[in-house]
């Protein structure tokens, strides 16, 4: 199945997931108006530290983890991986293991894609699978070192006609002999993004080859 196809289907399916959470939680609220929410308010966040670091829960890639991979890389703690087998591509690469947030309190993936091996160099992979995706404007690309892999990563804003808002997404890319991988961050929102954040730093910063 190609991007397009792919897309909407896993943005259909998010959007489904999102709808039942987020009825679950008014419901609860209606329930009991006396409870504060579990989420702390803009304002608390905003004051408050913006880039914690993550707590590992575990590495994934290796031989006979959640995903197995051309790279290893630390999970966020209460963060759960999956393997995905559904053959779904963006642009160079196919999606190959899910990394839920739920878990942990927030609603977003980190999604690891990855392709055969070749002559692309990270930057031009990254382009590729940004280029794929319908709705992107405002990439920035810079690059990065971690665990003896050079990679480039990028910022860029999403516009969702599904959720009709625009959000911030990122994603980083390496290549390795055994083929380019890229990892991807979403997120419900623009906050719930930035919320994830330093479980895809923690990814990013822990990167190594298998």
């Amino acid at each position: 199945m190609q991007v397009g196809a792919g897309n909407r289907w896993l943005r259909m399916a998010h959007v489904a997931l999102l709808a039942g959470v987020l009825t679950g939680c008014s419901e609860a609220a209606e329930g009991d108006d006396s409870k504060e929410s579990a989420r702390p308010s803009a304002t608390a966040e905003a004051s408050g530290p913006q880039d914690t670091a993550a707590s590992s829960g575990g590495t994934i890639g290796a031989a006979g983890s959640a995903c197995e991979l051309p790279v290893t890389f630390d999970t966020a703690k209460s963060w759960k991986a999956e393997a995905v087998k559904a053959p779904l591509s963006q642009g160079p690469v196919t999606l190959a293991c899910e990394i839920d947030a739920k878990p942990a309190g927030n609603i977003g993936f980190l999604r690891v894609w990855a392709g055969t091996s070749g002559a692309a160099d990270a930057r031009s992979v990254l382009e590729a699978f940004v280029a794929a995706e319908d709705g992107v404007s405002k990439a920035k690309y810079s690059a990065f070192t971690s665990g003896g892999l050079s990679g480039v990563q990028v910022e860029y804003l999403y516009a969702s006609e599904l959720l009709e808002e625009t959000k911030k997404e990122s994603a980083f890319a390496v290549t390795t002999p055994d083929g380019p991988v890229v990892v991807h961050l979403g997120g419900l929102d623009t906050e719930e993004h930035e919320g994830m954040l330093p479980a895809y730093e923690l990814a990013r910063r822990t990167l190594h080859t298998v």
